[in-house]
């Protein structure tokens, strides 16, 4: 099942960009939402997590305190702000979903989006 990213662009050092995540009822793809960025490469890296049921979120050493990751009030459509961006924040943004008890965790997503490009320029 595919889920649809879209917010990604060009911003300077500093600034930010919000990323949405259609990412279709959790009856159907799965109750935890994760964003993952990839520069070509290099290893996937998960940047957050949320568990759509529980509100319970997850975010890599690497982003915490300039990302929040949220849901809408229909849990269909996951956000990641990104503020405060850095160079390093250039890569392939791509979300992701699945079942999960309680955790979600940063592996086994069975269900992914295309990606939206992210680009910071120093």
């Amino acid at each position: 099942v595919l889920l649809v990213e879209s917010g990604g662009g060009s911003v300077q050092a500093g600034g930010s960009l919000r990323l949405s995540c259609g990412a279709g009822p959790y009856t159907r793809n799965g109750n935890c939402v994760g964003w993952f960025r990839q520069v070509p490469g290099q290893e996937r890296e998960g940047v957050a997590t949320i568990n759509r049921l529980s509100d319970r979120l997850y975010y890599a050493d690497s982003v915490k305190g300039r990302f929040t990751i949220s849901q809408d009030s229909t849990k269909n459509t996951v956000f990641l702000q990104m503020n405060s961006l850095k160079p390093e924040d250039t890569a392939m943004y791509y979300c992701a979903a699945k079942f999960a008890p309680a955790t979600c965790g940063m592996s086994d997503y069975a269900n992914w989006g295309q990606g939206t490009q992210v680009t910071v320029s120093s």
